[in-house]
């Protein structure tokens, strides 16, 4: 973010930032004692105590020693947090970290809060470390706000969002000179609705997490219940479902027929936690009745740190596909305009998250196969039966961009993977009639599909990557809305036609393909199931240290 943004933004946050009626502070020191205190540490102590400083002082470990370096160095080691309300901004700011789902210690709250409650009482060199790490914790607490406390381009292999950037010297130098500190801390905090919500579920449910004693045990021993069969871990799914707040009728051991008071509640279950709404008791629903509130706590913070490394600005109009819950919404100024089912790519052919923008609409599609199908489905499929090939209306072309017949084609060659597969328009072809183009490097578009019926479905990871999208013309249809030639007319008689035409957006509509797995709807937490095993893993690195 260049620093003139950065100031605007600062700006319009200080209209809404008062510090009046503020309860008193950290430090305890009278007034006679604050003068004492008032600059921290002389310029030469900070030069001094950086000339061998290291990266750990003692319990302190040091985040960003080199930057440090030269923020002081530039201004001749003269001290950051001369005033006291700057210093008890801070520390209120780390404090109330733990509303996002950051650890406060992190920023060494401990070492602040046992120097800065007796800062006339400390030397002259323990004060200038105090004033070191003050800046020290205020640049880890921005960067993290700002970015997440991981790398996600560290964690996976495919990773298409950019780092939010911040210049961290600059965000320092505002929140001192214009003496508010939380406005700065405020600036990087995202401010998506799906951050928000998650926050107040961090509250709820740490709350819950204080209140769940013992937790009802499943047995995932066994095979599905479905209706009206009978099953001796109904009594325990009973008290389980009690708990969590779907049933309340009265619990005995000899029941185990599972009626349909039973399913409905399991279906309502199911819903909630974005299992397949089918009423059957299976693994997948027995292995989420049997998750704890300290589970779902923890599956939270790892939603928080995401959305911390998503753009900060989604832009004025724009797509967002949450693969996680197989949803599209299209946004315009704040308002969800439309809400689309989707599916998307299995485990081993993952959607993948990334940033881009529409650039046209193709009506009556051609299919050209990507590399990974033509690899491994069509090529093996084709060598067995080259008839394989006419059924699916597929055309070949060899690298001249000459068409072949499919039974000339020697299918054990090595240069077979070099053609082009292309599958021409038509009933038969898997892009339906309509795809929306965001050029990118990993060949990711929106798209119809003749299997309609797929999106009935609760679990919809079924695509070998791209988002179909359910009522995908209506959606296409909005984003020519600035196009009155492309009135419904029009695309009717393209779509009769056959011929595969394309059409140039020329609305801004940016594209973001996201993965949630939690959010807040309504004032409900929701829970997405974690299709790609995703939760489990940042959690544990989140808690790494």
């Amino acid at each position: 973010m260049k620093l003139s943004h950065l100031l605007i933004l600062l700006n319009l946050l200080l209209l809404f930032s008062c510090k009046e009626d503020r309860e008193p502070g950290i430090e305890t020191s009278k007034e006679e004692e604050a003068v004492v205190v008032e600059k921290l540490a002389s310029a030469d102590l900070i030069a001094e105590r950086f000339s061998s400083l290291p990266i750990a002082a003692g319990t302190i470990k040091l985040q960003y020693k080199d930057l440090l370096d030269s923020i002081y160095s530039k201004r001749n080691y003269k001290p950051i947090w001369t005033d006291r309300t700057l210093r008890e901004d801070l520390y209120r700011g780390i404090e109330r970290a733990t509303e996002d789902g950051l650890e406060p210690e992190d920023y060494h709250l401990d070492y602040l809060n046992k120097s800065l409650a007796n800062l006339s009482g400390i030397g002259d060199k323990e004060r200038s470390l105090t004033e070191i790490v003050l800046t020290d914790a205020f640049l880890k607490l921005t960067s993290d706000y700002n970015s997440g406390k991981l790398n996600p381009k560290e964690i996976y292999d495919i990773w298409g969002v950019e780092n939010n950037k911040v210049d961290l010297q600059g965000l320092l130098k505002y929140g001192v000179d214009q003496n508010n500190i939380l406005a700065a801390i405020d600036s990087v905090i995202p401010k998506h609705e799906v951050y928000k919500g998650l926050k107040r579920s961090l509250k709820k449910y740490r709350e819950l997490v204080k209140t769940e004693e013992n937790p009802v045990f499943i047995s995932e021993e066994g095979a599905s219940i479905k209706l009206n069969e009978e099953d001796s871990r109904i009594p325990d799914i009973k008290r389980r479902l009690k708990q969590l707040g779907y049933w309340e009728q009265e619990i005995a051991d000899s029941l185990i027929t599972y009626n349909d008071s039973l399913q409905n509640a399991v279906k309502k279950f199911q819903e909630k936690y974005g299992i397949e709404t089918d009423g059957v008791i299976g693994a997948g629903t027995i292995k989420t009745l049997n998750k704890t509130y300290q589970d779902r706590l923890e599956q939270i913070l790892v939603n928080l740190e995401r959305w911390r490394w998503y753009p900060k600005d989604l832009g004025n109009q724009y797509i967002i596909v949450n693969i996680a819950n197989y949803r599209l919404h299209l946004v315009k100024n704040g308002d969800t305009l439309a809400t689309h089912r989707t599916m998307v790519g299995t485990e081993a052919r993952k959607t993948p998250v990334f940033s881009d923008r529409v650039e046209h609409i193709v009506y009556n599609p051609t299919w050209t196969i990507p590399p990974t199908i033509k690899t491994k489905d069509v090529i093996p499929a084709a060598s067995k039966d080259p008839d394989y090939i006419l059924r699916k209306n597929f055309s070949i072309f060899n690298r001249s961009g000459q068409k072949m017949s499919p039974h000339e084609i020697d299918w054990s060659s090595s240069k077979v993977k070099a053609y082009t597969f292309r599958q021409e328009a038509g009933l038969t072809n898997p892009l339906g009639l309509v795809k929306i183009i965001y050029p990118n490097e990993y060949m990711i578009y929106l798209h119809d599909t003749p299997s309609k019926s797929l999106f009935n479905k609760n679990l919809r990871a079924q695509s070998s990557g791209c988002v179909r999208v359910q009522d995908v013309l209506e959606l296409a249809k909005m984003l020519l809305s600035d196009q009155p030639k492309y009135d419904d007319k029009k695309i009717e008689e393209i779509l009769n036609s056959g011929k595969t035409t394309t059409i140039k957006i020329t609305q801004q509509v940016n594209v973001h393909h996201l993965y949630w797995t939690v959010w807040n709807e309504n004032g409900s937490t929701r829970f997405a199931e974690d299709v790609y095993k995703r939760d489990a893993a940042i959690y544990k690195l989140l808690t790494k240290n």
